[in-house]
């Protein structure tokens, strides 16, 4: 999930880079993308009975959400016995990683990042449950870019989406009044650009914040021009789209329009300040501004992100989680019916966006009327349905399994670029040398 400030990680990646570095020890057996077997039963949803107890393990506001909606489904499946249990965050990979290596200790359920779903299932193929012959028929139903980080190299369904992170431009519209700027000439990031330049001088304020220890705004330009970091198992970072996003990087900084804090708290604090004028970001950024910005109410919009070139992407993803039955489940098929009857509801997706803040991945969801009311801390604007219909729209990209060794090198490289005035080319360049160097991969040609 990625809904909530406690979420420091979205803007520092080192801890989820450290976490996820300790996959790459000693994976269990076999080989490609599959999982260790398939659970078996009926695939009409709903049917065969389940009994006994399961645990799950997740943490922050998923976990509240798990435990709330557990109940009801002990009563729908009398005998049955959910236990769900917070590990926290900053532990939770560690955890994992080390019951994969060893074989024993998880838990029935288990709550991954999608980003992090390759990584595991790349490095520990024969530690999954197969569910594509339960879970495939879904296929249609989730954001396609969700649906891509829970299936293995073989096209095998490892996990279910949860929840996404639809990006949009949050904007102060004070800032844009007082400038005379009209949000909706935002179009392209060219125009963004301009449009700073103009605020600034006629109100001081910059356009947005970035931390110096992690890569800033870059995966999300990179996904929203269809790729990450690398491309058909090749590395990818210096490819025309990440140059064009690195050089973006570059000239927001040269024009003075980036303020530059350090982690979550100083994203915050500087937001509220009122520093900034606008943040590029994931719908779960509208959790953060009402439940530490109330005070702000009424000076907040949302758009579209800016676009690379007219008709080009506007919106990206950052965050989003999975669910998925590791192989040592004790028992799979309650542990499948509890995924299943969490992610495949309309009325439990939309629970848990109303009282959990977690943006379904799950499309049926999207249409519901709730996501078209309006939103007064946003002065009246239905932001949720533009992160619904931007959420549609997200590009699909390739995870690895050695996403965190390039996104160690790529944090120099935007460090390079951003604040010791280096060539976007030559830095991306030279990353894309260390990764494959660090990797063995090839890079692309």
């Amino acid at each position: 999930m990625s809904t909530r400030p406690t979420r420091r990680v979205v803007l520092s990646t080192g801890l989820a880079a450290a976490a996820s570095s300790l996959v790459g020890g000693c994976a269990m057996g076999g080989t490609g993308g599959g999982g260790a077997r398939d659970i078996g039963g009926k695939r009409e949803k709903g049917k065969g009975k389940v009994s006994g107890k399961i645990t799950v393990w997740s943490w922050d506001v998923a976990a509240k959400a798990m435990k709330r909606l557990a109940h009801a489904f002990e009563q729908r499946h009398p005998g049955t016995t959910v236990d769900v249990v917070d590990i926290g965050y900053d532990n939770a990979y560690d955890k994992i990683t080390v019951g994969l290596r060893g074989g024993s200790g998880l838990a029935d359920v288990l709550t991954v990042e999608g980003d992090h779903m390759p990584r595991f299932t790349g490095e520990f193929p024969s530690g999954f449950y197969d569910l594509t012959n339960l879970g495939g028929r879904y296929g249609g139903d989730f954001d396609r870019a969700a649906w891509g980080t829970v299936t293995g190299k073989k096209g095998a369904v490892l996990a279910l989406p949860w929840d996404i992170g639809p990006c949009a431009l949050y904007y102060r519209t004070d800032h844009f009044r007082a400038a005379g700027v009209d949000p909706k000439t935002l179009l392209t990031w060219d125009d963004y650009v301009t449009a700073g330049v103009r605020i600034k001088k006629a109100t001081g304020h910059k356009m947005l914040i970035m931390d110096t220890i992690d890569t800033g705004i870059l995966p999300m330009l990179l996904q929203q021009q269809g790729q990450f970091y690398f491309k058909g198992g090749r590395v990818a970072v210096d490819t025309p789209e990440a140059v064009r996003a690195m050089t973006l990087m570059k000239t927001l900084h040269d024009k003075g329009l980036v303020d530059y804090e350090k982690g979550w708290d100083g994203l915050v604090t500087g937001t509220k300040e009122g520093k900034v004028s606008t943040t590029p970001t994931a719908a779960w950024w509208t959790g953060t501004l009402t439940e530490e910005m109330p005070e702000l109410k009424g000076k907040f919009g949302v758009a579209p992100l800016p676009a690379f070139t007219a008709d080009g992407v506007r919106t990206s993803n950052v965050g989003g989680s999975t669910l998925t039955v590791p192989a040592q489940s004790k028992n799979p098929r309650l542990a499948w019916a509890f995924i299943e009857f969490l992610l495949t509801s309309k009325t439990n997706q939309v629970s848990m966006l109303k009282r959990e803040g977690l943006f379904p991945a799950y499309l049926p969801a999207l249409d519901d009327p709730y996501l078209g009311a309006k939103q007064e801390y946003f002065g009246g604007q239905a932001t949720l349905d533009t992160f619904a219909r931007l959420a549609r729209t997200i590009p699909p990209v390739e995870y690895e399994k050695d996403d965190a060794k390039a996104s160690d090198i790529m944090v120099s490289a935007v460090n390079g670029v951003m604040l010791h005035g280096k060539d976007p080319s030559a830095e991306l360049a030279s990353a894309a040398r260390q990764i494959a160097s660090a990797t063995g991969r090839e890079r692309v040609k």
